[in-house]
């Protein structure tokens, strides 16, 4: 069991968590992920890692109550426990000591960037960051961020906080300015991605994206998070997450995607009403 350490909601969708867990806490990297389950009827879900400290022994996750899994989640208090958290899993982050880079975070993609771009600053690149949700209320980590970027840019869907648009917006307003950057690094929603990807690929910036399509055993076994980058077959949970975004197919990404949710919403409707055990 893995004791729950600090808890606290970062909005009404969205939680942290610090998990007490050694053994993770001490191997993992920025961009690799884990897998947990609750408890003992719950499904086995993957989440970034979101920050981890090797001395205190913990691990801190983020995630966005969506699924019957995070309703689950939502529940635990500090003091109590999940039943397993497997990792680190995942490839780390190829992190290039560029002397600029550019992070684009859509949502709660803010926080499998945030250990990106905080190793980016300790190994002295220059980091600026785009952070984009429907509201200021969904603009998750800005502290963390501000204490280690150069520049911290804003886009909301109302216009509540920085730019009234998308992360996109704001991309082409710096790359229109003249800003130049060596490499961008963009997580969030898929076609967020996929459309910082068609201003990014045709300038022929390097650009780094997360996939977190359907996982289930996180080894390459199920074959469940087949994507496709390039001519080639990739696993997201072994040979990612973190993959060239100017080769992804994020068409397939989508459809593959959308494959359960049908399924989803009926273990959601049923969880709710009759309890885990229903489920």
């Amino acid at each position: 069991m893995y004791k729950i350490v600090d808890k606290r909601q970062l909005n009404k969708d969205v939680d942290l968590m610090v998990v007490k867990a050694p053994f993770v806490s001490r191997k993992c990297e920025p961009g690799q992920f884990i897998i947990l389950r609750a408890d003992d009827n719950s499904e086995r879900i993957p989440l970034t890692i979101a920050d981890y400290d090797r001395e205190e022994d913990t691990v801190t996750i983020i995630y966005q109550v969506v699924g019957y899994s995070t309703q689950v989640l939502r529940t635990k208090e500090i003091g109590e426990s999940v039943k397993d958290f497997v990792g680190p899993l995942g490839q780390p982050s190829e992190l290039k000591k560029h002397k600029r880079v550019l992070g684009i975070a859509g949502g709660v993609g803010a926080a499998p960037l945030y250990p990106q771009i905080k190793k980016l600053h300790e190994m002295g690149v220059e980091v600026d960051v785009i952070i984009g949700g429907r509201s200021d209320e969904y603009i998750i980590l800005e502290d963390e961020f501000k204490k280690i970027c150069h520049n911290i840019y804003f886009a909301t869907n109302d216009g509540s906080k920085g730019k009234k648009g998308f992360v996109t917006d704001v991309l082409n307003d710096l790359l229109d300015n003249g800003e130049q950057y060596e490499e961008v690094i963009a997580i969030g929603p898929l076609i967020m991605m996929k459309a910082v990807v068609s201003i990014t690929k045709p300038l022929n910036i390097p650009t780094a994206v997360s996939l977190n399509p359907v996982m289930i055993d996180g080894t390459g076994m199920c074959g469940g998070c087949r994507v496709t980058v390039g001519d080639e077959t990739k696993f997201a949970c072994v040979d990612g997450p973190d993959f060239d975004g100017l080769l992804v197919d994020f068409d397939e990404c989508m459809r593959r995607q959308n494959m359960y949710r049908d399924q989803e919403d009926h273990v959601c409707r049923v969880g709710l009403e009759g309890g885990q055990k229903n489920a």
